[in-house]
């Protein structure tokens, strides 16, 4: 039986997985998740860099989120087994791997706020992210 606060973590462990994956720092935190999920196998590692990359792959192919549920689900349901067949020091281990992984999904700046991180505007300046948006700026005097 898995406790609340692991099975939250481990809930909070997929949704990091959906909420990565398309994202430029993917890569990074596919592997994370692989080492922690294989715990050290490198046997493994590639076959779980694989299947995150499938996830990966449907969630970009699908933008309007329509499957983002049943893959959160599905790596909490993977972060649940993994953390219910370890014990003492190795669940420690790995519970403060989940944890500074899904740290690290929630601190990523999302591309847009890294690409103008550090930046200095003077006078008007119009940005806008995202897709399918419209923008449509007039500065300046009207005429």
């Amino acid at each position: 039986m898995i406790s609340e606060s692991l099975l939250a973590l481990a809930s909070a462990g997929g949704a990091s997985m959906v909420q990565a994956a398309g994202t430029d720092g993917w890569n990074a935190i596919r592997d994370r998740a692989a080492r922690l999920m294989t715990r050290g196998s490198h046997e493994s590692e590639e076959s779980e860099r694989r299947r995150l990359d499938r996830t990966a792959a449907a969630l970009t192919d699908r933008p309007d989120g329509g499957t983002a549920g049943s893959h959160a689900a599905a790596w909490q349901a993977e972060f649940v087994v993994l953390l219910t067949r370890l014990e003492g020091a190795e669940l420690h281990a790995a519970v403060a791997e989940l944890r500074a992984l899904i740290d690290s999904v929630a601190l990523a700046p999302n591309d847009a706020s890294a690409f103008f991180a550090g930046s200095a505007f003077h006078g008007p300046t119009a940005i806008q992210t995202g897709d399918n948006n419209h923008q449509e700026n007039h500065f300046g005097h009207s005429r």
